[in-house]
């Protein structure tokens, strides 16, 4: 099987030859440039670029010897964005080994740290030298009164997570955005045999979060919920937006298309079920409807955390693929997961434990878990292979080659 086929029947709920393999399909898949770096030492690999596609995260795009070396099977849509020369400048990482950062966003150094200024010229993330990632300094609505949200783009343009495009989105809002992904869609799909994911996003849970800030935008679904439906209606609005030119865009070159909304924490949701159910689900719905009725592309959602108790709504929603499996949370046990949801959701990830196992465990304890897990997800199909979360640095490069050798042992 090729890499596409092998995605596409296990998102098919049938099982293919292998186990279906990703690393970087999207923003929570992939591997810190560090880390990178680090294993590219660890393995000899000579000459390439580390470019850091994903600010914020620090993630870099794994390049061809990677997807070679390790089986992967899926990728990120964005990358065939990031070959334009120009589009890159050169930079150090916290461990000051080498990399590309993109040309298109302004991150200028202020001090001891790094700053990302948005198009308004605030100062949106810092990087501070004692951190490995960027956090959101800018909360555009932070103390503002609920009113209308009648600016609301213009308003989530100003966030850390919106002004950091990857090499996709960077071209949003040219005349020739949407026929240019038409173009590079048919290319990429014609030229290569991967599976393919766009990033859409489409928060609304996360949108709110981004606006107010995390603990305000709870403390407002609470003290007005109905200005704080307005909103999510508006949020609703933008995505539909966007969402409907790009379906028409790329399908059907383009296999799967990625949401997101974390609802988790480590312990429980950060909101009631119930809550989600009459705020959110609705809207949500609406969102994976219109993929429903435009395309065959499958409906994929980043979630992390304790997020069980909102599966069904999602499943009901119309969700296939729910990442990034965190097993490690509450009551997102394996054995849990597969025997209540596996007829309905695809698991793209949980092959691995990123807080614990990976960065601290020995060789043969990361192939034990790769083994165990996978052997759990993989029957009857309905699971792609990822670490909980993206590779971070300090987990170690042998750790990595492990992980990886054990899981592309495992055939049907």
């Amino acid at each position: 099987m090729t890499g596409r086929e092998r995605v596409l029947t296990a998102i098919k709920h049938k099982e293919p030859d292998k186990i279906p393999v990703d690393c970087g399909s999207m923003r929570s898949t992939g591997i810190h440039g560090v880390a990178y770096n680090t294993l590219k030492k660890y393995l000899g690999i000579q000459g390439g670029e580390t470019k850091m596609y994903d600010v914020p995260q620090q993630l870099c795009i794994p390049e061809q010897w990677y997807l070679d070396k390790f089986q992967v099977d899926s990728i990120d849509f964005a990358r065939g964005f990031a070959d334009n020369p120009d589009d890159w400048k050169d930079w150090s990482l916290p461990d000051g080994t080498p990399a590309k950062l993109p040309a298109w966003l302004n991150i200028q150094k202020q001090g001891d740290s790094w700053v990302c200024i948005n198009n308004e010229g605030e100062v949106c993330g810092e990087m501070p030298p004692s951190s490995y990632y960027f956090d959101s300094k800018l909360w555009p609505l932070l103390g503002v009164e609920p009113r209308n949200f009648d600016d609301l783009g213009f308003q989530l343009s100003r966030s850390m997570w919106s002004y950091l495009s990857d090499p996709l989105w960077k071209n949003a809002g040219k005349p020739d955005f949407y026929s240019l992904l038409r173009e590079k869609a048919e290319e990429m799909h014609e030229s290569s045999d991967y599976a393919m994911m766009i990033g859409f996003g489409g928060n609304l849970f996360e949108g709110g979060q981004f606006l107010y800030r995390t603990d305000e935008f709870l403390l407002n679904l609470m003290a007005y919920p109905g200005e704080m439906e307005i909103l999510i209606d508006r949020l609703t609005e933008v995505h539909m937006q966007n969402l409907e030119p790009l379906l028409e865009a790329v399908s059907p070159y383009v296999h799967i298309i990625q949401f997101g909304d974390d609802l988790g924490t480590q312990s429980a949701p950060m909101l009631s079920p119930e809550l989600y159910r009459k705020l959110f689900i609705p809207r949500v719905k609406k969102l994976f409807q219109k993929v429903k009725e435009k395309t065959d592309m499958a409906v994929f959602m980043h979630n992390c955390g304790s997020i069980s108790e909102f599966l069904p709504d999602l499943i009901d929603a119309g969700l296939d693929i729910i990442n990034p499996v965190q097993i490690g949370a509450v009551g997102m046990e394996p054995e849990k997961l597969k025997k209540e949801f596996g007829r309905d959701l695809v698991f793209w990830g949980g092959g691995i434990d990123t807080q614990h196992t990976l960065p601290l465990a020995t060789p043969e304890k990361v192939r034990e878990e790769v083994k165990r897990n996978t052997e759990i997800f993989m029957k009857d199909g309905g699971f792609i292979f990822n670490q909980v979360h993206n590779i971070q640095a300090g987990i170690p490069p042998e750790n990595i080659v492990a992980m990886y050798e054990e899981v592309n042992k495992i055939y049907y």
